[in-house]
């Protein structure tokens, strides 16, 4: 039986590298990865950017996947990658997923609190709905910028 793992991917930095992180792991443990993006349409805008309909949401996400994947795997050791696409809000989708696999993994996106309370996290959704383990991968915080040199005045 191959180790199976999900990785959730939204087209972020965070998703960007649980992708790859699973991969790696996935690797390691001579397992596959399944590449899973939810979408949803619901006619408002998503990203700032107007899609018409639910099938150029679908096709839009699609695409987002492929290429995705085509990054990650790109640079990391040959593991078998398949890519699902489904319908829904992504806890649900990557919580049920998640119940075939041995271990579901997940980006932080690093929201603010204030974000946090008001949107919700679908990582910490994810945590205490999986019925399998789960790895959150955060994003890194931003380098603090070089602290400027003392100016000695005499």
């Amino acid at each position: 039986m191959t180790y199976l793992i999900v990785a959730g991917v939204d087209g972020s930095e965070g998703g960007r590298r649980a992708l790859a992180w699973a991969v790696r792991e996935a690797a390691s443990r001579g397992g596959t990865v399944q590449a899973v993006a939810a979408w949803r349409w619901d006619g408002i805008e998503t990203d700032f950017v107007a899609v018409p309909n639910a099938a150029e949401e679908k096709r839009r996400t699609t695409a987002m996947l492929a290429q995705e994947i085509s990054q990650v795997t790109r640079g990391n050791p040959p593991v078998p990658v398949a890519a699902e696409v489904v319908e829904g809000r992504p806890a649900d989708v990557l919580s049920a997923a998640g119940r075939g696999a041995d271990l579901l993994v997940l980006g932080s996106h690093g929201h603010s609190r204030i974000r946090h309370t008001v949107l919700g996290s679908v990582s910490e959704e994810c945590v205490r709905k999986a019925s399998c383990p789960v790895v959150v991968i955060p994003v890194p915080a931003p380098e603090p910028a070089e602290p400027a040199e003392p100016v000695l005045r005499a």
